[in-house]
């Protein structure tokens, strides 16, 4: 379970309430803003090293400058692994195969969106180029979630090229309670959560430690009932 956090104080509730992985965003600077050094920082000390910290660069297009400030910035402030959005509607494979190689020393996931068309087949490339991770997301957070986008077929594919090209893989998009049984059948590595931690389901309002404690619980009952393989 990811939480997406805007301070250190709902760092905490989602620590306290058993987020697995502590994603620090800004929601109201966009699909992937990012919060300030003074706030990731802040975030960092409260976690305390109790669980990985995320964070992302912000919803900047693939310019190698920027994103490198961005990233160096993340990584100084304390952040185990940083988010690169790919917001581009044509995949510019050869520049997202380039960042690793331009960013070393970072552990970088990439951030596809499923209602920007992203590539399904794109995972033992991403792998070879080095990257860390991968994450399909929304980034119109109003046009519905991640499953409005994509059928369980094209998901399941999805999670399954990922896992076997050794990325470590996650899901999220204006996820609801109901998104999670299926999408827990398709075995990634983690859900991504805001809005549905939220009072008010609403992502802009702040973390609600009942709402964080109720999606934990979802998630470990759709874990306990998932069918398991008897490789």
């Amino acid at each position: 379970m990811l939480a997406s956090v805007r301070s250190a104080e709902e760092a905490l509730f989602a620590l306290q309430a058993g987020a697995d992985l502590i994603d620090a965003k800004e929601p109201s600077n966009g699909a992937l803003g990012s919060v300030s050094r003074e706030t990731l920082r802040a975030i960092v000390a409260a976690v305390a090293g109790r669980r990985p910290v995320s964070a992302t660069v912000g919803d900047l297009p693939l310019e190698l400058e920027p994103l490198r400030n961005a990233v160096r910035s993340n990584a100084e402030c304390g952040a185990d692994l940083v988010k690169i959005g790919i917001f581009e509607r044509e995949f510019p494979l050869a520049q997202v195969q380039a960042l690793p190689r331009a960013l070393a020393g970072v552990p970088l996931i990439a951030v596809l969106f499923a209602d920007r068309s992203p590539p399904l087949h794109v995972a033992p490339k991403l792998v070879a180029a080095g990257w860390h991770g991968v994450m399909l997301d929304t980034a119109d957070k109003l046009g519905g979630s991640l499953r409005d986008w994509t059928d369980e077929t094209w998901l399941a594919g999805f999670v399954q090229q990922a896992r076997a090209s050794g990325l470590l893989v996650g899901l999220a998009g204006s996820l609801r309670e109901d998104d999670v049984r299926p999408l827990v059948r398709l075995d990634p590595d983690y859900l991504g959560f805001r809005g549905a931690l939220c009072a008010g389901s609403d992502r802009d309002e702040c973390l609600s430690p009942d709402r964080v404690r109720a999606i934990r619980a979802l998630l470990d009952r759709a874990s306990d009932q998932r069918p398991h393989s008897s490789l």
